[in-house]
């Protein structure tokens, strides 16, 4: 049990919001848009600035470490208790790519605050969610009375997020070492909603391919040669017709060994979320569900691998009619994982599937992207609870737990670490990720503050 008052922390915090906000404003400034070549100064100029801001706010250790690509910056503030375990937080500082025109009603790099609400590229993706830490770890010292967290507390903030985290596993590989802990705080996520907030227990993998597959040497008149020849177009089509059953179920042989079923608990849970189909359904721009039969909507996108069609063609595109044999065809999937799927595996199965679909005389070729591996922490991890605890206390109300059906660099750290990743963040739908005017609230962002004040102590107890 945390030794951190609720009361003196939620006072801490607002005494401290508006200096708090100032910083954050002045971050947000900052460009640190990685995808675009002629902001790489800015995101520099980010990394030095969170360096500059972790050591003010007490940090011994902070470095700001090389990639390839963009940098990353590493905290350390070691615990006074010899025996405190290490807890490990990831984010990412730097930001989509943001202009006016986009249809910001503000400057996106001028940050503003309006109706409770501050406006801003990277307000909640990510810098809002990483730099709540900053103010919670004061919080927690300043309200027990210790000169060093209950825990030894590091941060990993990571300068590439947004472009796809191209040199991440390979900084957690070589720094695997310095980043050892017992568990990984991943504050890159969200919360159901305002009203609603949540603890995500996990993240899909994911597996990408494109399949190409070619007949004759050029295209060919369909009249001389069509009916007695193969049609890669026609190939293709049949792959991805044979991807799904009748049941909606991927019908790869493998695709599901070692797939971790959902349990009875989890499913309860998932049924206690105020889950709108109708309105998911406007978000999705979509007139019906649909998917695996025998589960529910957020069933199939938590916690149920998928195949996916992202794209397909062959053949004559333009206007009218070329009546030919196409010389080739291709077919882009993707595949989201979940817990107990190895990609590798995946990578084995779908191979061996494709290569029996394919008539003689179509010739193929498969190329994958890098894989991500899923990540899931079970519901009774203590460390899992011990974040849901953290979080009911700033909250004041029953935590609920979700998880996510997208994908990102957190099963890196798991991967290579082998420590439970955990999810906490503030952010709700609502504020707009990747959108113009992304915001962030402001009374859920303090209420980070107040959770990461009350985690450390959590944490302490329940990793002993």
């Amino acid at each position: 049990m945390s030794d951190t008052p609720d009361s003196a922390v939620r006072t801490y915090t607002e005494q401290h919001r508006t200096a708090f906000l100032d910083d954050l404003a002045d971050w947000l400034r900052i460009p640190s848009v990685s995808a675009q070549p002629e902001h790489d100064g800015d995101v520099r100029h980010s990394a030095e600035w969170l360096s500059a801001k972790l050591e003010e706010t007490g940090f011994p250790v902070t470095e700001i470490w090389e990639t390839p690509g963009a940098p990353a910056v590493f905290a350390h503030w070691p615990s006074d208790d010899p025996d405190a375990p290490t807890v490990l937080v990831y984010g990412h500082h730097d930001v989509q790519p943001a202009a006016r025109e986009d249809g910001w009603d503000t400057d996106p790099f001028e940050p503003v605050i309006r109706d409770g609400r501050m406006y801003g590229r990277g307000a909640a993706d990510d810098k809002g969610q990483v730099f709540f830490h900053t103010l919670g770890v004061r919080a927690h010292l300043a309200t027990t009375g210790r000169t060093a967290p209950a825990v030894n507390l590091k941060l990993l903030i990571e300068g590439e997020e947004e472009s796809g985290s191209p040199n991440f596993r390979a900084l957690v590989e070589e720094r695997a070492g310095r980043l050892s802990a017992d568990a990984v705080i991943v504050s890159d996520t969200g919360m159901w909603d305002e009203s609603t907030p949540t603890v995500c227990t996990g993240m899909r993998g994911l597996a990408e391919c494109e399949i190409e597959l070619y007949g004759p040497d050029q295209d060919i008149h369909s009249g001389s040669f069509g009916g007695a020849v193969p049609n890669p177009a026609t190939a293709v089509a049949r792959l991805v017709a044979a991807l799904h059953d009748a049941d909606g179920r991927v019908a790869i042989p493998g695709f599901y060994d070692g797939v971790a079923e959902l349990t009875d608990a989890e499913r309860v849970l998932f049924a206690e979320l105020p889950f709108d189909e109708a309105t998911w359904l406007r978000t999705a721009r979509s007139r019906a569900a649909s998917g695996e039969a025998g589960y529910s909507t957020l069933e199939r996108i938590w916690a149920r691998p998928t195949a996916e069609v992202n794209g397909i063609g062959g053949g004559y595109q333009g206007a009218g009619s070329k009546t030919i044999i196409p010389s080739s065809a291709l077919v882009k999937i993707s595949f989201r994982l979940v817990a107990g799927q190895d990609p590798d595996r995946i990578q084995d199965v779908v191979r061996a599937w494709a290569e029996a679909q394919l008539p003689a005389g179509v010739g193929h070729r498969i190329t994958f992207a890098p894989a991500t591996r899923p990540c899931l922490t079970p519901l009774d991890h203590p460390a899992l609870q011990a974040v849901a605890r953290a979080m009911g206390r700033a909250f004041d109300r029953k935590i609920l737990f979700t998880r996510e059906g997208g994908s990102g660099p957190a099963a890196d750290l798991q991967d290579v670490l082998g420590a439970p990743v955990l999810f906490l963040g503030i952010s709700v739908p609502s504020d707009g990720w990747h959108a113009p005017n992304e915001k962030v609230e402001l009374d859920l962002l303090l209420k980070g503050v107040e959770t990461t004040a009350h985690l450390w102590g959590e944490l302490a107890a329940a990793l002993r």
